[in-house]
């Protein structure tokens, strides 16, 4: 009888785990695309961090991969473009990164260039998925890296969001405590007003919620020093 190593074993419980697993995603992911996107958001998020700390084998990590595929499919993500390795790394830059990228510049931005039409505390829809969220920042023209770019945009549409303003938005994920970061044209934002998203981390960035609009930190009135000023 051959004998079975640790390697062995594990993949061959990891193969056991995959149906259920799928079965599992596509109970927690719901019907609706808004629930589709959440949960897959949140599973690749996941996955990072299991991948990270867990996965060393090259056969493992292919094998994952390819589940991770099949998940993204099965929650009806099947027809995106697959999911790179630097995506995780870009998807990291978008909470916070030290080279300016997705609305994290800490230049003063002033003077407010009258073509920026949101202002940092307002409440956003995107227009495609119908979320609700709160800007946080704005860039007058898109900050982000390259491969970004070229992954969300093709080159006909990235010349023309260069010179779009970009705001990075909150949003609430799946979950109570959950968030989702986003950085996105001002075409695809619309201001709604009379409405408060319940969104984790809005302390960090605003003291309150006047019935309008978020009131900034005064760390962050420091770098938008215009956006609570009314238009004249």
């Amino acid at each position: 009888m051959p004998q079975l190593t640790a390697p062995a074993v594990l993949q061959l419980a990891l193969l056991l785990t995959a149906l259920p697993a799928q079965y599992f995603i596509s109970r927690w992911s719901g019907n609706s695309a808004t629930q589709r996107y959440h949960a897959t958001t949140r599973f690749l998020r996941m996955w990072k961090e299991w991948r990270t700390s867990y996965l060393n084998s090259t056969a493992l990590m292919e094998w994952a991969n390819q589940q991770v595929s099949k998940i993204k499919s099965l929650v009806g993500f099947g027809q995106e473009d697959e999911v790179a390795p630097q995506s995780f790394a870009l998807e990291t830059m978008l909470y916070d990164n030290d080279q300016g990228f997705f609305g994290a510049s800490k230049a003063v931005r002033s003077p407010r260039p009258p073509y920026v039409f949101l202002r940092v505390g307002e409440v956003v829809l995107e227009r495609n998925r119908h979320l609700v969220g709160v800007v946080v920042s704005w860039d007058p023209e898109m900050r982000a890296p390259a491969e970004w770019v070229d992954r969300v945009y093709s080159s006909s549409e990235g010349i023309t969001a260069e010179k779009t303003p970009h705001y990075k938005v909150l949003f609430s994920g799946p979950g109570p405590s959950s968030l989702l970061v986003a950085y996105l044209p001002q075409t695809q934002l619309e201001r709604i007003t009379g409405m408060r998203p319940d969104i984790p981390t809005l302390d960090n960035y605003f003291t309150h919620f006047d019935g309008e609009r978020f009131i900034m930190q005064p760390w962050l009135r420091k770098l938008f020093p215009e956006d609570e000023m009314e238009d004249a």
